[in-house]
């Protein structure tokens, strides 16, 4: 015989309960064991089983254990934070492995808005725009609506996002680079591609952007991507031009939904911001900004946002990012290392006055002039690295790397450039120069050395970012002799990737459970890509970056959501004595910085360059005292005004676009109260926190209390438990953070804490079958006197199924589940939810007698199915009534043509049945 089942019957297959899944196709069972995870879930087919597949029942057995109330309150927190399919509308909050804050839930429900989600968010630096696009995609694929997704981002990102998926998410994806690709695609049948054996991706935009790869691509993309760094797509650059021709190829699907995330969404450039609106919607490229109604269309796809906004008005997130203290800290050069940067100064200005007539030969010179400048005022090591290298025939290199912009294919470039034109009896000496101060002491190394003594005895772990490969292994052995006993790091472009990312994770926080300070010195192939807030908490500038943004994203990846210090501490250090530092402060830093003031946000540098090449060669000149008439006939006072005038235009445009693109349609009430429903009935990570203290109590391993953190002494459990928890990578002591952001070295207790996860499995799995794990002593039945009720109440801890179907332009049928707590007094419910939890967690006031026990669980388990079919099934119906008008309430809200339906499961599974009396009979 056969016999259908549907989503949420339970069945009796190879000797045990499951509850059945959504099939994958007809004819076919997907089950999941009934005291099992997720992750045990089998697929198979009942026709060639051994043993028939029956339908089955969850009845509280008739020799249940007794239980005591404390093991009776542990249990039904163990139930709820097992379960993984949420009923509510935000079916995400069962998996995240962090508590999001509000405002990075905006872009969630601005998404869920949409028919076919599009969206580019653009929120400041250390905002959290990771967790805003890995929050829709947690979302979408808990719906049903997401299988398959890609992530394309730029190479040096790609390890942080599939840490980052698997950390926050519980989303295991694989890194498709030109490093992995190869292993991944080998074996593979011929008619099958990478994306086809690998639904889930995080993948190089420069491995895939390749014409030869990137048709392939687009044929097998899924239907959702993530963009990040999207600003890097649509620029004019060969590479650039890849990118954005492959990503318009992929928009050009009108089904396939897109999230794009970038810190710098227009820069000035209108054309390039034109370019990556295209990519959520064709007609933005030809839109009026001026419009009201155009600007309302695009604030349904584009959400910005300043640190400014979330610290002030209506959200007020005060603790989610830490106050910024900024400084400066000037220093002088010694006679020695002055002479030297004049000498060179000299030489360069000689090359200058000599340059040709043609606006390419002034321009070459006037590069080569501020390349090596910036070098000598780097650092002697890198002085001389750039004195020995003469320039190419690739000169015109030069200007991108003298104003800190990123390769076209490659990070931040920290090689000391090529800057001599010919080699003469000046240059010798001074490359002679150079090389007998590399062996004098250095006093910018002096100053750093002052800057981080006070901070460090406050306790500070700092990064300090140079400029050049050569200053930063300078700066790292000056500092190792100064402070022997910190740890201190080098990371520059000379590793890879993959080996940055380690040595950065190899300076570990603790050893032997004390704290040890550390100090990173780095290059800007730092500045963008490994997130360092979870060690480190103050940014020095040791060199100025000639692009204000690259301060910023220095600064970003340290004072940033997720920092656990209090106060994020940045110092720019710079000479006065130097003519460049100088020039920069004068015609970029300070400029910029007024800006900022002024309108909350860091500006790039105007898009023409020329105007800054010549204001900075007039400031440089006037400072060494250089002849009026030599600025005059270069012509660079006119680039000075140019330049004054470009900045008033990049302040305007600034200001105008703040303006135009805010996002100030949500409010705080319109998307808090909905995930807190969420959170109230799955368990808050404080709840999380509260579980894990009592359960480790009970198996007498209580947490250890130190400072800010718990210690769980893991290895002290049960021998069954111990083992459970190795599989999931935790021994010894754990770290706990109780409180978010979680300091380096810790993990924050949430609900899908493997600690957590694992105690309350193993929990409900000991009380549904006594001998798993027969020492807990977690038992389901259990009566005792309370002063939390007056009269005789029942309480039953019950485990629901409901099936929600999805009515959109494809129905979905998704299975979701929830534990409830329902007191009942003479046959009505008195008591649900909290106020239920509530009675059960009362301490009882006393221990009955054994035979008084079993009398009144004996009455209550005789009177069980009368409150089923009566009392509890109204419960369970009245929940699906209020799941649904949930649902249409915040799709009513979305704007969302489909609707959700929601059927209870009947009956409901009775996990435990306890009897709460009066104290005082």
């Amino acid at each position: 015989m056969t016999v259908n089942f549907a989503p949420g019957d339970l069945v009796r297959a190879r000797g045990r309960e499951w509850v059945a899944l959504p099939p994958p196709r007809e004819g076919i069972l997907a089950l999941r064991p009934l005291s099992g995870s997720e992750n045990d879930t089998v697929i198979l087919d009942p026709m060639i089983e051994i043993m028939p597949v029956e339908p089955a029942r969850f009845d509280l057995p008739a020799d249940a254990a007794p239980t005591v109330q404390a093991k009776a309150a542990l249990l039904a927190d163990a139930m709820r934070l097992t379960l993984r399919r949420g009923a509510g509308p935000f079916r995400s909050a069962a998996q995240l492995a962090f508590e999001p804050r509000t405002y990075q839930l905006v872009p969630l429900l601005m998404a869920l808005r949409l028919q076919v989600p599009r969206l580019l968010i653009a929120d400041d630096v250390g905002i959290g725009k990771t967790i805003e696009a890995g929050l829709i995609l947690r979302e979408l694929m808990d719906r049903g609506e997401v299988d398959a997704f890609s992530v394309l981002c730029p190479p040096h990102l790609v390890e942080q996002w599939v840490g980052e998926l698997k950390s926050r998410f519980g989303i295991e994806a694989v890194a498709v680079t030109s490093g992995t690709a190869a292993r991944l695609e080998r074996g593979l049948p011929l008619a099958q591609t990478l994306f086809d054996a690998y639904p889930f991706t995080v993948v190089s935009l420069d491995y895939i952007k390749a014409e030869k790869r990137r048709e392939g691509f687009a044929r097998a993309c899924s239907d959702f991507v993530i963009v990040d760094e999207a600003h890097a797509c649509v620029g004019t650059h060969k590479g650039k031009q890849q990118r954005f021709e492959l990503l318009s190829g992929l928009a050009r699907d009108p089904e396939r939904r897109m999230i794009l995330l970038t810190a710098t969404p227009h820069s000035g450039d209108e054309e390039a911001f034109a370019r990556l609106l295209s990519l959520i919607d064709p007609s933005f490229t030809s839109m009026n900004f001026e419009d009201a109604r155009y600007r309302e269309r695009l604030a349904r796809q584009f959400v910005q946002r300043r640190r400014i906004d979330l610290l002030s008005g209506e959200w007020h997130e005060d603790r989610t990012f830490p106050k910024h203290e900024t400084t400066e800290f000037s220093y002088r050069l010694s006679q020695s290392h002055l002479d030297f940067q004049e000498a060179a100064l000299d030489y360069c200005l000689g090359v200058v006055s000599t340059a040709g007539q043609s606006q390419r030969e002034r321009r070459l010179a006037f590069w080569g002039t501020l390349a090596l400048m910036r070098c000598v005022g780097s650092s002697p090591a890198a002085g001389l690295s750039a004195l020995r290298n003469r320039i190419s025939n690739e000169a015109d290199r030069l200007e991108p790397q003298i104003y800190d912009e990123d390769g076209d294919d490659e990070d931040a470039v920290d090689i000391e450039p090529s800057a001599v034109f010919e080699t003469d009896s000046a240059l010798q000496a001074l490359v002679k120069r150079a090389e007998d101060l590399i062996h004098k002491p250095d006093p910018k190394l002096a100053a750093l050395i002052d800057v981080l003594t006070p901070v460090i005895k406050k306790g500070a772990n700092p990064v300090i970012f140079c400029r050049y490969l050569a200053t930063a292994e300078h700066v790292r052995d000056g500092l190792r002799k100064a402070f022997p006993k910190l740890t201190i790091e080098a990371v520059t472009g000379v590793l890879t990737p993959d080996e940055r990312r380690d040595r950065v994770a190899d300076m570990v926080p603790t050893e032997d459970g004390k704290e040890v300070q550390r100090v990173l010195v780095a290059t800007d192939c730092l500045s963008e890509g490994i997130n360092l807030q979870q060690l480190f908490d103050t940014v020095i500038h040791y060199d100025l970056s000639w692009n204000p943004t690259r301060h910023q994203q220095r600064e970003g990846r340290v004072d940033r959501f997720g920092q656990p210090a209090e106060l994020v501490r940045s110092i720019m250090m710079f000479s006065p004595d130097s003519a460049i530092d100088g020039a920069v402060l004068e015609v970029i830093l300070r400029k910029a910085e007024e800006i900022r003031k002024a309108t909350g946000v860091t500006v790039p540098l105007p898009e023409e360059r020329g105007p800054v090449t010549d204001a900075l060669m007039a400031s440089v000149m006037l400072r060494r005292g250089g002849t009026r008439q030599l600025m005059l006939d270069l012509r660079l006072d006119d680039g000075t005004k140019a330049m004054e005038a470009r900045w008033r235009d990049v302040s305007e445009n600034e200001k105008k676009s703040r303006a135009r693109f805010a996002q100030n349609a949500m409010k705080p009430q319109e998307v808090a109260p909905e995930w807190e429903k969420a959170q109230t009935l799955l368990g808050s990570p404080a709840d999380a926190k509260l579980f894990i203290e009592r359960a480790m109590s009970r198996f007498g391993v209580p947490l250890e209390a130190r400072k800010s953190i718990l210690l769980a002494h893991v290895d002290a459990l049960d021998g069954g438990l111990r083992e459970r928890l190795k599989q999931r990578d935790m021994n010894g002591s754990v770290r706990l953070a109780i409180t978010e952001p979680a300091p380096s070295g810790t993990s924050l207790v949430t609900r899908t804490h493997p600690l957590t996860a694992t105690l309350a499995e193993a929990l409900v799995e000991a009380s549904l079958d006594p001998e798993t794990l027969s020492g807990l002593g977690i038992g389901r039945v259990g009566a005792w006197p309370t002063a939390a009720v007056q009269q005789m109440t029942r309480l039953s801890l019950l485990r629901i199924r409901f099936k929600l179907t999805i009515h959109a332009r494809k129905e979905r049928l998704l299975l979701a589940e929830e534990a409830a707590l329902v007191a009942v007094q003479g046959g009505k419910i008195v008591a649900t939810g909290d106020a239920a939890r509530a009675l059960l967690n009362t301490p009882a006031a006393s221990d009955l007698a054994p035979v008084a026990r079993d009398r009144f669980i004996s009455r209550a388990k005789d009177d069980l199915r009368g409150l089923i079919e009566g009392p509890l099934t109204d419960f369970v119906r009245w929940r699906a009534d209020k799941l649904m008008q949930d649902h249409a309430r915040l799709r009513a809200a979305a704007g969302s043509a489909s609707r959700v339906t929601v059927e209870a499961v009947l009956p409901p599974d009775v996990i435990g049945l306890f009897v709460l009396m009066p104290s005082e009979v």
